[in-house]
């Protein structure tokens, strides 16, 4: 499923509310330096001649959607920055992110900024800016070994974990971490990151990042693999409770 760009919604999201996306990549493209597995979007590709929206279309598009919902006695209380890939790949990141504020500021002001990101990119030190001006900066870390992750996320640019968590430290616990848990089979590979292996080090990541809070989830929507296996409310909420155990807040969806 692809989303409309550069706005969409306003949708009903399990985690953030009522929510008014904001698509950042091309509307008949899924570009992400992700592959994952569990992507609604499906797998990466690039239709010819595609291009993404200019950081004036993002702004003026949001603002005039603002305003027509304000007007119309509508609720927003979340602006989020999804769709077909991963967000901060856009060049005019920061600067879209500055404009976007404004526009909550003028329309919404009680709503928050949220964005969705796979954490590649939060070395940059403009994409790190960027992310430390919005609300909700939801970076995702789907296994703390480096097997799993790429098992799981398949990245398309250079990717560790080690690297991707000295990254998160940076913030300061200025961020919530998500983490979808799953297991299943690829390519005639397993994985599965709900084993006591996986928990107990993925726990050690958590110690040592200090998020304000943690995303727990699993799969909810369809998936371009299809050998993939939602985990238990048992199991997530067990793993919600070793999360909360270190004092760490916890959004458990099931």
């Amino acid at each position: 499923m692809l989303y409309p760009s550069p706005i969409f919604g306003p949708i009903t999201s399990r985690r953030l509310g009522q929510s008014l996306g904001v698509n950042l990549m091309p509307a008949d493209s899924k570009l992400c330096s992700f592959d994952c597995v569990y992507c609604e979007c499906g797998f990466n590709f690039v239709t010819p001649g595609s291009k993404r929206p200019t950081k004036e279309e993002v702004i003026s598009k949001l603002d005039a959607k603002l305003d027509e919902i304000r007007r119309a006695g509508g609720v927003i209380n979340t602006i989020t920055f999804a769709g077909n890939g991963e967000p901060t790949l856009h060049p005019h990141f920061l600067e879209i992110i500055n404009g976007v504020v404004e526009s909550r500021n003028r329309h919404f002001p009680e709503a928050v900024i949220s964005v969705l990101s796979n954490a590649t990119h939060c070395g940059k030190p403009e994409v790190f800016e960027a992310l430390n001006k919005v609300d909700n900066n939801i970076l995702k870390l789907d296994s703390a070994i480096e097997q799993t992750a790429k098992l799981i996320d398949r990245p398309t640019v250079k990717y560790s974990v080690a690297e991707t968590v000295e990254n998160l430290k940076r913030f300061n616990g200025n961020f919530i971490l998500q983490t979808l848990f799953l297991k299943g089979v690829h390519n005639g590979v397993a994985f599965d990151n709900t084993t006591p292996e996986e928990v107990d080090a993925w726990l050690e990541v958590v110690k040592a990042v200090r998020p304000k809070e943690v995303m727990v989830y699993s799969l909810d929507r369809k998936t371009p693999v299809e050998t993939l296996e939602k985990a238990s409310a048992e199991t997530l909420k067990a793993i919600a409770a070793k999360v909360e155990a270190l004092g760490v807040k916890v959004l458990l969806t099931l």
